[in-house]
């Protein structure tokens, strides 16, 4: 296959994202930490252009057809701006990875022996719709030592630039390369396919967006890949739930804001605390537009309420992400059912149990296999920077090499450092 003009602009793209990589890897944590304050008193200060860039887009975006799930992830407010640069400031914050040493000892030739964090090299990253990625892996990544290539969505292009634009000239003030931040300009879909091939200029990569992209991605890389970020979400009030605290929990997971990857989907409630339990959860939801799929037992309970937008629920609502105000309900006769079901259905991103029994809450936390698992808390706190990350890359579904949120430390790797006075193998 013969090499375009644009790949060939996108390989020098890459070996100065290595080149500036390497630099950065030794600058003292100070540097770094003002680049990020940088970052954050320019998303502040300087909103106009970022906003307009992304009005543009969402105008575009919204005559296209794209859906209210796509649109809310593509908007930007000025709210949204400021909430960026509190996580940025959070990051900044955060102990400096590099060279954290992770573990030492002595052994009994004397050689003392440690190893330390070290920063990958260059992340990569291939998203949709969400231009506050850009500005989340750029501050996770100048942080932990690496430097970035981004390719953000042809919706989101205007954002994207205009973002990198602010990012890059924050960091140089700071006395930073701006090149540790490369962004990939041409929305040309040919070009995914070529940085796919870099495998020679890019360490890792982590593609976000739906589940057509993240599993071409994956499929087709010729470098690691850390997937994930499909959330088939679960909260399973059991028998023993405190039927109020369940029923904020299920409404803040789903409602508070229902686009995102870690927002309730499916409610599995006990037989035994469905009769009590449902309806109060069901005329909350219903209440805040919420379009219920509801099993014939979940009906059954529900039926003589009134004012509830409830509907009968298919196979197809099993295991689906809805990333809408949209919430599918099933009721089990036990844990073990409902263990069953979020084996079956789930996608191995975030997992709830609303329980005051500490033995179904120690099995459930045990044995369900996912990335997060949750005890009588909201699904919305699996993020990076709700668990004190700062922000996140992704979450990871996977169990290799990073789980969950990626954040400054899941983006580093360790060497060996062995330290000797003379010893020789013999």
């Amino acid at each position: 296959m013969a090499t375009t003009v644009d790949e060939l602009s996108l390989l020098e793209q890459g070996r100065t994202a290595q080149t500036a990589a390497r630099q950065l890897a030794g600058l003292a944590t100070e540097v770094k930490n003002q680049a990020l304050l940088n970052i954050a008193q320019a998303l502040e200060a300087e909103q106009g252009p970022v906003l307009e860039a992304n009005r543009a887009d969402y105008q575009s975006a919204q005559a296209d057809g794209m859906n209210d799930a796509m649109l809310d992830r593509l908007l930007l407010t000025p709210e949204r701006l400021t909430g960026m640069a509190q996580d940025v400031r959070g990051i900044a914050a955060l102990p400096d990875p590099v060279n954290e040493v992770i573990d030492a000892r002595t052994l009994a030739n004397g050689l003392a022996v440690e190893r330390r964090r070290v920063p990958l090299g260059v992340i990569g990253s291939i998203y949709e719709s969400r231009p506050n990625i850009t500005v989340d892996i750029a501050a996770l990544t100048l942080k932990s030592g690496n430097a970035c290539l981004l390719r953000g969505g042809r919706e989101s292009r205007r954002s994207n630039l205009a973002l990198v634009d602010l990012l890059r000239r924050a960091v140089a003030a700071a006395g930073i390369s701006p090149e540790i931040i490369q962004y990939v300009a041409n929305p040309d879909r040919s070009l995914v396919e070529a940085i796919l091939r870099m495998k020679d200029y890019i360490n890792l990569l982590v593609p976000r967006g739906g589940p057509g992209l993240i599993k071409f991605v994956a499929e087709q890389a010729a470098m690691p890949v850390v997937a994930g970020g499909v959330g088939v979400c679960h909260a399973y009030v059991d028998r023993t739930a405190d039927l109020e605290k369940a029923t904020n929990i299920i409404f803040n997971a789903k409602v508070q804001r229902p686009t995102v990857c870690n927002a309730l989907d499916t409610v599995l409630l006990h037989a035994e605390s469905a009769p009590g339990g449902l309806p109060a959860i069901a005329r909350a939801l219903s209440q805040a537009g919420v379009e219920l799929h509801c099993d014939h037992r979940a009906l059954s309970i529900l039926g003589p309420e009134t004012g509830l937008n409830t509907h009968p629920a298919t196979e197809d609502d099993w295991g689906q992400e809805f990333l809408s105000l949209t919430a599918a309900i099933k009721i089990v006769d036990s844990l073990d059912e409902a263990l069953e079901h979020i084996e079956t259905y789930g996608s191995g991103h975030t997992e709830a149990i609303i329980t005051e029994d500490k033995a179904a809450s120690e099995r459930f936390l045990r044995d369900v296999d996912a990335a997060a698992v949750i005890l009588n808390a909201s699904t919305r706190f699996t993020d990076g920077g709700q668990l004190g990350l700062g922000a996140e890359v992704g979450i990871s579904t996977q169990k290799f090499h990073a789980r969950g949120p990626l954040g400054l430390r899941e983006l580093t790797s360790y060497k060996w450092v062995i330290i000797g006075d003379g010893q020789v193998r013999e």
